[in-house]
């Protein structure tokens, strides 16, 4: 019986996949040959970006794949991309669904999974407004700068004032982990004067085997007769962690709501100056109960989990490896912090728009090593037209930045690190041949607080140490497997409180 639900499922699918493709009479794009029912899974090797850049090479920079039952629209110019964020932005506005997102993003409803629609236009409004405005931006600012400099004075008494070795991919997503926790619940679980340190440990390995279970194929989500079978156990394994991470989820929640009823939320007896992002949604939810309930709350704390711990901490492993490379470069990333900041007080977020070169810098490590190399994909919500091809509704996008951003016909030198070719106004022309934060109705909103976080962190990390290789060779800037594209060997590096720093970094 089992042997017959499997072959009359496979026929399905190939009864599926027959309609979908072969009835098609458009003017598709250009594809390579492709198996039956698998399509070009067969031709898909990692890192991903790299083989689809591959193949964009040979087919053209708007291509159509197969994944099993799905066309994908694999997109490598600026002017396709150009096309797919404006002409047909609506379009492809929406999110493919897959298995381990629906189940672990609360049945796709956070902001990052979520279809286009009105749920999604509610969702988009309260963040915009209550958490990445410049204003509410600006109210937190004094939480990121105890923290990052928490991490300095950590950092300035471990080294005894002399060169120490230091592993800096933990380090940051420690870092970034403590930063967004403090946004969003007013605690942090790494550092000094941490109550929960038990809590904490478990808290983030449940956030880490989500971020696992993200990153792995699921070839029933492009393969429908295997959902079936659910070859790695990925559905029961979602399903356990959500059942694991629900619990500190609601804690938070219920922790804060627990304060406020008390009136103690945000008073300095209490040690906290500035409403939390949870305080926030508490008080959206008083007046939208039937909305913003707590199930939206939870998406909330997990889209900025995601969007802002290990995007942001790689990208700063990045920019540090690239600057060890190219010790001209950290120079001048130094002299432009002494000269507008001084060395008599700690780098704040007001000094950043005084700081191009540093942004340059950052600029460049995302053309470089872009964390998110493909975007998050799209989905098209009906038939339209890219670069003159015709596209089917329900077409995932891919739209490859790692390809566009090495493409020698837009980039001088592309493979060369050059922070200098995005100052002035020719850095503000990139247009679509950069778009590290996407484009579109979909790009991350969170852009401005990223930005900001990164800047005051390696800022501050340049002004307050000197830095150097552990060895005489070049670090090296391999790419590893991830979602978010990690470097493929943890950084290490030499590092020690530069002279003129001590006294600023003995007073913290």
């Amino acid at each position: 019986m089992d042997f017959f639900i499997y072959y009359f499922s496979v026929f399905l699918s190939l009864l599926f996949i027959s309609k979908l493709f072969l009835s098609y009479h458009g003017n598709l794009p250009p594809s390579p040959l492709s198996l039956p029912i698998i399509g070009h899974l067969h031709l898909l090797k990692n890192p991903l970006h790299q083989t689809l850049a591959n193949l964009s090479l040979r087919y053209g920079p708007v291509l159509l794949l197969r994944f099993g039952s799905r066309p994908v629209l694999v997109v490598s110019s600026p002017s396709a991309a150009e096309e797919c964020f404006t002409k047909n932005d609506i379009i492809f506005a929406n999110r493919p669904s897959f298995l381990v997102l629906k189940r672990l993003n609360y049945n796709s409803t956070t902001l990052g999974t979520t279809p286009y629609g009105p749920h999604w236009r509610n969702l988009r409004r309260i963040t915009t407004v209550e958490i990445f405005s410049t204003t509410r931006i600006l109210m937190s600012s004094a939480v990121r700068s105890e923290v990052i400099r928490s991490l300095a004075l950590q950092l300035f008494r471990d080294s005894n004032q002399s060169f120490r070795k230091i592993e800096l991919r933990s380090t940051l997503k420690e870092l970034t982990f403590n930063l967004m926790m403090q946004m969003i619940a007013g605690k942090r679980y790494y550092g000094e004067n941490v109550v929960d340190l038990e809590e904490g440990k478990q808290f983030r390995d449940v956030i880490k085997e989500g971020f696992s279970l993200i990153g792995t194929p699921n070839l029933g989500d492009f393969l429908p007769v295997l959902r079936w079978v659910d070859l790695k156990g990925l559905e029961k394994k979602s399903l356990r962690l959500l059942k694991k991470r629900d619990p500190f989820l609601q804690g938070l929640v219920d922790e804060r709501r627990k304060k406020r009823g008390f009136g103690c939320c945000s008073t300095e007896e209490e040690g906290e100056t500035e409403k939390t992002i949870i305080d926030v949604m508490l008080s959206l939810q008083e007046s939208e109960p039937e909305y913003c309930t707590d199930e939206i709350i939870k998406g909330v704390i997990l889209a900025m989990l995601a969007a802002g711990t290990d995007t942001s901490a790689l990208t700063m492993e990045w920019v540090v490896s690239l600057l060890l490379n190219h010790p001209n470069a950290l120079h001048k990333a130094k002299v432009e912090i002494d000269i507008h900041v001084g060395q008599g007080r700690l780098i704040d977020e007001s000094d950043l728009t005084k700081l191009p070169y540093l942004h340059c810098v950052i600029n460049e490590t995302f053309r470089l090593h872009p964390v998110g190399p493909l975007l998050l994909p799209h989905e098209s919500s009906e038939e339209c037209t890219v670069g003159g091809f015709d596209v089917p509704r329900g077409t995932i996008l891919m739209v490859n930045m790692w390809a566009i951003h090495r493409d020698p016909k837009l980039w001088v030198e592309p493979m060369s690190f050059k922070p200098e070719r995005f100052e002035g106004l020719e850095g503000a022309k990139e247009g679509f041949k950069f778009m590290p934060f996407g484009h579109g109705r979909r790009s991350c909103p969170g852009a401005n607080l990223a930005m900001r976080v990164m800047g005051l962190a390696l800022g501050t990390l340049i002004q307050c140490f000197e830095w150097e290789r552990v060895g005489e060779e070049k670090v090296d800037m391999s790419e590893g497997k991830g979602i978010t594209m990690p470097k493929a060997e943890p950084l290490e590096a030499m590092y020690r409180p530069r002279q003129i720093m001590i006294n600023s970094l003995s007073q913290l």
